[in-house]
């Protein structure tokens, strides 16, 4: 992973609209002028990394800090690259520093993307949906090994802020 750049932000707005179209049309709400102009909006480079594989474009992931976590967001890798590995490579990563620093970690995905399992592999869990989004939480030092995904007597939650990217 290097550090984003602004020049960066075209080639991650063009991924995310080709990584989302499908759970966009499912849901009956992609609009492909909407899905890059959300990204254009939210995009800090600050938070952002760009994802490299063999030393090419492969993808983008954000950890933007809030009052009580960090929500991961614009988490796109190419569809030719998924599958493989790297998005649990990247999760890792990211996890490992935001368990070292005691941070929580939020983020949303789609109703019905396959990425919520990937997450669940994570050590994240359910905190609240709605009929579009799925909100997971990961507490500091929650265990990826093993992990059975279960949100069995958990209440879920809505005082949090929904992020940018939602």
């Amino acid at each position: 992973m290097r550090a984003a750049e602004p020049g960066d932000l075209e080639t991650i707005a063009e991924l995310r609209a080709v990584v989302m179209r499908p759970d966009l049309q499912r849901l009956g709400v992609f609009d492909p002028h909407r899905v890059r102009q959300r990204f254009r909006e939210a995009y800090v480079p600050e938070h952002t990394f760009v994802v490299l594989a063999d030393g090419t474009f492969a993808g983008s992931v954000a950890m933007r800090p809030a009052e009580d976590c960090h929500w991961l967001e614009h988490f796109y890798l190419r569809p030719d690259l998924q599958g493989r590995g790297l998005g649990s490579a990247v999760l890792r990563t990211l996890l490992a520093r935001a368990d070292a620093a005691g941070d929580t970690v939020r983020l949303n995905v789609l109703q019905d993307s396959p990425a919520r399992r990937l997450y669940e592999r994570h050590g994240f869990e359910l905190e609240s949906e709605d009929p579009v989004d799925i909100f997971m939480i990961r507490r500091p030092g929650a265990s990826d090994a093993g992990r059975k995904p279960t949100d069995a007597g958990h209440k879920p939650s809505d005082a949090h802020p929904k992020p940018s990217d939602a």
